[in-house]
């Protein structure tokens, strides 16, 4: 992702437009870590390197579940590793920009619970990122860099900044590389989501995670922060609780 600022109250009022009773839990794996370690009760990784590189590439995948959870990539730009993207400085990566028009991940088999878990090693965060949440036609909730940059602090200073692998080690100081847990929820799931970027720049990503969790639907008081603290949000009840494996700076 090229670096493309927005500024804070385009940011608030991007997340702000996030349906409150959707709001998922953001939880961030180690600085350098490029995998979930969550326990989840299915799990599956796409990681894009038997794909064919080039634009508009359409594919199915299972996600090496055996079958038990399938979708279908619709448009997506398969990339080779470059300073941007591709976890452990290999293999393939997906992108899109925002000429792309974006590209959607459509479940067409699911656990009977439904999906309600994704993960992504989160390449050169860019103020344009945008990754939406839909259940049929309906928007569940889309993650903007508000939420992260508000987890994990800004850039350069974050522990998260730069890329952390060779041969790009240090390289792209002013973005962030992180391993995002999405967890929706008890009782919503997702079948569908969308990658886009809303303005310049590229939305790269990788290492592509699906399952199921059942979150518990009563969080210890301790555990738990206000998602928008830091933009003086008041009103807004996001929240984010840190989960076994997950870490976010202090």
């Amino acid at each position: 992702m090229r670096t493309m600022l927005v500024s804070a109250a385009l940011a608030a009022a991007a997340f702000l437009a996030t349906p409150a009773t959707a709001v998922a839990t953001l939880t961030y794996e180690a600085p350098g870590v490029q995998n979930t370690t969550q326990t989840l009760a299915i799990v599956g990784v796409e990681r894009f390197n038997t794909r064919q590189r080039g634009n508009d590439r359409t594919f199915t995948t299972d996600f090496g579940t055996a079958g038990l959870i399938r979708a279908e990539y619709r448009d997506v730009r398969i990339d080779g590793p470059n300073v941007y993207g591709s976890a452990g400085g290999v293999g393939n990566h997906a992108v899109t920009f925002q000429s792309d028009g974006g590209y959607e991940v459509v479940f067409t088999r699911a656990p009977r619970e439904g999906l309600s878990y994704f993960g992504y090693w989160l390449s050169a965060l860019d103020g344009q990122n945008r990754l939406a949440f839909y259940k049929g036609n309906t928007l569940i909730e889309t993650i903007t860099p508000a939420s992260i940059r508000a987890d994990l602090r800004n850039c350069p200073t974050s522990a998260w900044c730069g890329n952390p692998t060779a041969p790009f080690q240090g390289q792209v100081r002013n973005e962030m590389f992180a391993f995002v847990n999405v967890f929706k929820p008890t009782g919503t799931t997702f079948d569908r989501i969308r990658f886009y970027q809303a303005g310049g720049g590229g939305y790269e990503s990788d290492n592509h995670t699906v399952g199921f969790v059942d979150m518990p639907t009563v969080p210890e008081p301790t555990s738990w922060a206000l998602l928008v603290a830091g933009f003086g949000l008041v009103g807004f009840a996001a929240r984010k609780r840190r989960l076994p494996g997950s870490t976010v700076s202090a």
